[in-house]
Order: C-alpha cells, then sequence, then structure tokens
C-alpha cells in the first residue's frame, strides 16, 4: 500500500515538477530539486511550511505532523511540533488540486535558511 501512495504523490506533483522520496523515521521526505518540501507519515502528506504559507494551511483544516518518540530508555519524549502541515483532503484527488498547496511548500522551504557545517580545524596537540 505505502507504494501505490508514494506513486500517487508523485502524480499529484507532476505540475510543479519531479520529485523523489525517500525513506526517513519510518515515514519519507518529499523532495523537490533537493529541496525537502514534505514528509509522509502513514497515509498521511505533510508539506513545509512557515509564518507566512501556515496560516492558508490552518485555515483550510489542516493539522501540524507531531513527533512522537522514545528515547534509547524507552522514556517517552515530550512531542515534537514539527513546521509540516497536512493538506487538504481535495488536495489528494488531482495534480491541479495539489498545484497551490506544493507552491506554498516550495516557497516556505526556499525561504529556510540553509544549516551548513561549518569545519573547524583541529590543532595538532602540542607535547609539552
Amino acid at each position: 500500500m505505502r507504494e501505490a501512495f508514494i506513486a500517487h504523490l508523485h502524480d499529484l506533483f507532476e505540475t510543479i515538477g519531479p520529485i523523489s522520496t525517500r525513506p526517513m523515521f519510518g515515514g519519507h521526505g518529499i523532495y523537490l530539486d533537493e529541496l525537502m518540501v514534505g514528509v509522509v507519515f502513514g497515509e498521511t502528506l505533510y508539506l513545509k511550511t512557515d509564518a507566512q504559507t501556515r496560516p492558508q494551511f490552518e485555515a483550510a483544516g489542516g493539522a501540524p505532523f507531531v513527533y512522537r518518540y522514545r528515547q534509547r530508555d524507552g522514556v517517552m519524549r515530550a512531542p515534537l511540533t514539527l513546521s509540516y502541515w497536512s493538506v487538504p483532503e481535495a488536495a489528494m484527488e488531482s495534480a491541479q488540486a495539489m498545484l497551490p498547496w506544493a507552491q506554498l511548500a516550495q516557497a516556505a522551504a526556499l525561504r529556510k535558511p540553509v544549516n551548513k557545517l561549518v569545519k573547524v580545524p583541529i590543532k595538532p596537540r602540542r607535547d609539552r
């Protein structure tokens, strides 16, 4: 069933561009031009939002993705609300219906600052 859902997502995003999907944390990441624009958990698609786009998702009845997980010692961690929101059911019916939501997610992802790792040179130890 999961493969069929992922194939359906590829069809839904065809009007904005080809997507790629990668397994992650029990779900899948959705990438558009190497930009993460969504996540899938179970049979639910959540798209990237930010302060500018979140009100539209909320007004359409969307809900944020809440990540719940256990620590290695089995203790349940506090739920973590992510910046990915569910799309309206109608958006899942056609590529044209998905287009405005995909565009909002792409815009939010483009506005997100890129965190690049900075390599700090390691100074050799001096023997004293």
